[in-house]
Parts: C-alpha cells; sequence; structure tokens
C-alpha cells in the first residue's frame, strides 16, 4: 500500500499544477498566435485584428508571430509541437482543410493533433478580370470563356492559396480548362491583372475589394451563398444566383491549440473567442474587409470541427484530380 502510495503521489502532484495553472490562465504571461503565413497578408491582418480583441476578455497580451512556408504547414507544426498549455495558438484558413491532401509528407495529422477552440470569420471570394476585358457582367464573362477557350490565363498567388482552389473548382463548375498563372502571392499577380497579363482571377475580399472599389479591375461574382453588404461588393451577384450550382467558397479562418491543452484553459479561450468576435472594433474592421465574423454554431470547439473535416472532403478530391501538390 505504501509503495502504491508512493507512486500515486506524484501523480495527484501533478494533476493538481495543472489545474492550478489552468484556474490561474493565461496570468501575467503572453499569449502568441502563430500565423503560417508572411505579414501582411489576410490571415495575418485578420490574426492582428484578433489579437487586439482578445486582450480584453483574457487580461493578458496577445502577439502574433509569423511562421510562412510550406503551404501553411511549417506554422501549423509549430503549434502542434508546442506545449499544450495554450500559450502558443494557431490561426489558419482554409489551408486546414486542404493540407491533409495538398501537402506531401505533412508532418501532423489536422484531425488529431490539434484542439479546435472555435472559427472566427468567413471570407468570400471575388471572381474578378483585367481592366481590359470586353465583359461587362458574369453572363457576358461566361460567353467571352466560351468563345476563347485555350487562350485564358487564370493567375493565383501561389500553388495550394485560396486563389488557386477557388480558380480551380471555378474550371470545374464551367467544364473549362484554363492556363493556371501562379505567382509569389496575391500582389504580383494583382499587379498583372490591373496591367492585363492575365485575364482572371478568384481571390479573397480581403484582397480584391479595394481594387474593385478603385474601378482598377472587373467584378463578376461573389462566392458566397448571398449577396454582401459591403458597398463596393453589394451589387455582385452571387455564383449560384448566375446559375453555377453549389459554388459556395469561403476562405474560413479558425483558432487552434495544440492537441492535450487542459478543458479549462480551452474553454477561457472559447469565451474570451466568444466576446472578441463581438467586439464592435473587430466586427467593423472585418466588415471593412468583406469578411464575415462568425456568430452561429461554429464557433463551438465540436461544431468547428465538423465543419472543417466537411470541408476536407469537399477540397480532397479536386486537390486529388488537380494532381497539385506542395512539398
Amino acid at each position: 500500500m505504501n509503495k502504491l502510495f508512493q507512486a500515486l503521489v506524484p501523480l495527484a502532484l501533478a494533476a493538481a499544477a495543472v489545474s492550478a495553472g489552468a484556474q490561474d490562465f493565461p496570468g501575467s504571461k503572453p499569449i502568441t498566435l502563430i500565423v503560417p503565413f508572411a505579414a501582411g497578408g489576410p490571415t495575418d491582418r485578420v490574426a492582428r485584428d484578433l489579437a487586439e480583441a482578445l486582450r480584453k476578455p483574457l487580461g493578458a497580451t496577445v502577439v502574433v508571430d509569423n511562421a510562412a512556408g510550406a503551404g501553411g504547414s511549417i506554422g501549423a507544426n509549430k503549434v502542434a509541437k508546442a506545449p499544450a498549455d495554450g500559450y502558443t495558438l494557431l490561426v489558419h484558413h482554409i489551408g486546414m482543410a486542404t493540407m491533409p491532401t495538398l501537402v506531401r509528407n505533412i508532418p501532423f495529422k489536422v484531425e488529431t493533433d490539434f484542439e479546435y477552440v472555435g472559427m472566427i470569420n468567413d471570407v468570400p471570394m471575388t471572381l474578378i478580370g483585367k481592366p481590359s476585358l470586353p465583359a461587362n457582367n458574369y453572363k457576358e464573362l461566361v460567353a467571352w470563356i466560351n468563345a476563347n477557350k485555350g487562350k485564358i490565363n487564370l493567375g493565383n498567388a501561389g500553388v495550394g492559396s485560396a486563389s488557386h482552389l477557388c480558380g480551380m473548382l471555378f474550371q470545374s463548375a464551367l467544364g473549362v480548362d484554363m492556363t493556371a498563372v501562379p505567382y509569389k502571392g496575391t500582389g504580383p499577380a494583382m499587379t498583372d491583372l490591373i496591367g492585363g497579363q492575365i485575364d482572371l482571377m478568384c481571390d479573397q475580399t480581403t484582397n480584391t475589394t479595394a481594387q474593385i472599389e478603385g474601378k482598377k479591375v472587373k467584378a463578376f461574382a461573389v462566392t458566397s451563398p448571398k449577396r454582401l453588404s459591403t458597398a463596393a461588393l453589394k451589387d455582385l451577384p452571387t455564383m449560384q444566383e448566375m446559375g453555377v450550382k453549389d459554388f459556395s467558397v469561403s476562405i474560413f479562418h479558425g483558432l487552434y491549440a495544440p492537441k492535450g491543452t487542459p478543458a479549462p484553459v480551452l474553454k477561457k479561450l472559447n469565451d474570451a473567442l466568444k466576446v472578441a468576435l463581438k467586439d464592435p472594433d473587430f466586427v467593423k474592421k472585418q466588415e471593412g474587409l468583406g469578411a464575415v465574423v462568425v456568430t452561429d454554431k461554429r464557433v463551438e470547439p465540436a461544431e468547428h470541427k465538423k465543419f472543417v473535416q466537411a470541408e476536407i472532403n469537399k477540397w480532397s478530391p479536386l486537390i486529388k484530380a488537380a494532381n497539385v501538390y506542395v512539398e
């Protein structure tokens, strides 16, 4: 009995220490949001807005750290391998659903190596074209595409990027092959679209709204189920309105913690996230980017995970059929 007692005491003390740590979380220690993409991009902007909104409900400093590369898997792996204490979190987009198929030799499992804290927002896509394109609305665009098969250049921000995925789905929906032109980021792709070096691009509202508003590109449709309320985009029809059945692409963002993070810590993080998503300044900033802050059940961890699994099932066959990979 004494030996059993001696063996159990360290375990009990360790459990008590974890419980006490969870109760005190976050204390005076800063929380780091890892962004698996370069600074200045759309996910980085979302994370920095979220960091500001989380500071008050958490009562802690929240900082952003960029760890870009390999289709977003380097930063994600950094969080998957971090201590499971709630101080290192991941802000990721649709890549959580595409990495399992897109990234070769991925060093973690999206489904099992993370705790799902909750969804942050949905970012619709816009189908845009060069300013000299003869089409002025979606129906005219489809007619132009059909009349120019084999001659159309469709730009994207790189293999596996949101714009690449949207472009693949658009081609699949129309049954038309276009020449994909990958760039190292949205910036250079947008520059060439404005300059007329490429014909079309499908990209996030966070990247396209200002260009549409400034009439530097032609806009044809949005990929959301409903029209958007943003001033620059409110008159754009949805792809489904235009007869493209079940065409809905959302570049969602979510918050994740390492697997094994204590339940009380996860509860505090989820509670803080819910408060942050109702912060008027955060909502205003997201709306200005054309993003829709999540207010439905996907803010709950279980529903967030269920949604990501559905997205994995949606994108995996398309990525495999296109035979595209990130090393």
